[in-house]
């Protein structure tokens, strides 16, 4: 089975097992994990961020964030197809209590201008505006890489008027690789970064959220409430310091896959490419077919393909660390035979 329905599926490499097994532990809600304690130093120093917390997923660290930066009755603002607003629950209501304004934005990109209009005014009847959130890469744009200079621009409004950013950037090394820029070249533009380790970067298990130092000692506070207070959880740290160190620089060779992947099948004569390639992810219109695209995918596990429905006409197919290049070949002729 050739599985392209996300970079989740990874499975740990030989040296992340290795590294699991000899790690050396303690109880990290007392702070005495040694593993834990590296891993957070380490992601603090390559996010440019005072301070750094492990969580157990990127929603997770998503929610922290917004539980620390905000007030119940509050406002964020945040684009209409964003992963905090899109596939997380509504937990930012149901936990947060904030309510979420959204725009929206082209393949990622919000307007510096709509994001200031959006932002409330000082009047009685409205929420406060009390966070910002941004995407990086974006998901629903295909895997879109936002360039620092863009981010710059809606740092800049933020700052004119007071309020935090916070970066979902739980694909943000796929960007980094993509633009050739340093992380921190996005990561000076928000005041909160959340990253995965266990989508490209490979790892099993695992998050970090990283911002000023004060934050992140509120933040410990709800990752407890949350029920993320774990003990020996340098196991799983061991395998995040693998992903740190060993597993930035070959997300270039998905970044390839998922251009090989897009130029073979832009060749069908019934499919198209929705979205520009940036990244790991390629977004195919199937509305030629006639096909749903639930229809779609029955089609391609038949052929031993997996990938993810994205609308009624559109197929997400997203390249990672467990694919080669023969079966990326093997799926596009499979497909490329395809009859409709």
């Amino acid at each position: 089975m050739i599985d392209l329905r996300s970079d989740t599926i990874t499975k740990p490499t030989k040296a992340m097992r290795e590294a699991m097994y000899n790690a050396e532990v303690g109880d990290d809600v007392y702070g005495e994990d040694p593993s834990i304690n590296k891993l957070e130093k380490l992601a603090a120093q390559m996010l440019g961020k005072e301070a750094a917390l492990f969580v157990t997923s990127g929603t997770q660290g998503n929610q922290i964030a917004v539980l620390t930066h905000c007030r119940p009755g509050d406002e964020i603002i945040l684009d209409e197809d964003a992963h905090i607003f899109f596939y997380e629950g509504g937990a930012i209501s149901a936990f947060a209590g904030v309510q979420p304004r959204t725009i929206k934005s082209e393949n990622g990109l919000l307007c510096p201008d709509k994001l200031k209009e959006a932002i409330r005014s000082d009047d009685i009847h409205f929420p406060d505006t009390s966070l910002i959130c941004l995407e990086n890469t974006h998901n629903r744009g295909g895997g879109a890489a936002i360039p620092p200079s863009h981010m710059e621009k809606l740092f800049t409004v933020a700052n004119e008027h007071n309020i935090p950013v916070h970066l979902d950037g739980a694909r943000l090394f796929n960007a980094a690789v993509a633009l050739n820029e340093p992380l921190t070249e996005f990561t000076k533009y928000t005041t909160t970064v959340q990253i995965c380790l266990s989508k490209g970067l490979g790892a099993p298990v695992g998050s970090i959220l990283a911002g000023p130092k004060d934050f992140i000692q509120k933040a410990r506070k709800w990752r407890k409430r949350l029920g993320g207070g774990l003990r020996q959880v340098g196991i799983l740290g061991a395998a995040g310091l693998i992903a740190l160190n060993d597993m930035v620089d070959r997300l270039a060779e998905d970044h390839e896959s998922a251009k090989a992947l897009a130029k073979g099948l832009d060749k069908h004569p019934q499919l198209s490419i929705a979205n520009n390639v940036d990244t790991n992810i390629v977004l195919i219109d199937i509305s030629k077919t006639g096909k749903h695209s639930t229809e779609f995918i029955d089609m391609l596990k038949k052929a031993e393909i997996l990938a993810v429905p994205f609308g009624p006409s559109t197929v997400r197919f997203t390249t990672h660390y467990d694919l080669n290049k023969q079966q990326i070949e093997d799926a596009v002729q499979k497909i490329l035979s395809f009859e409709f």
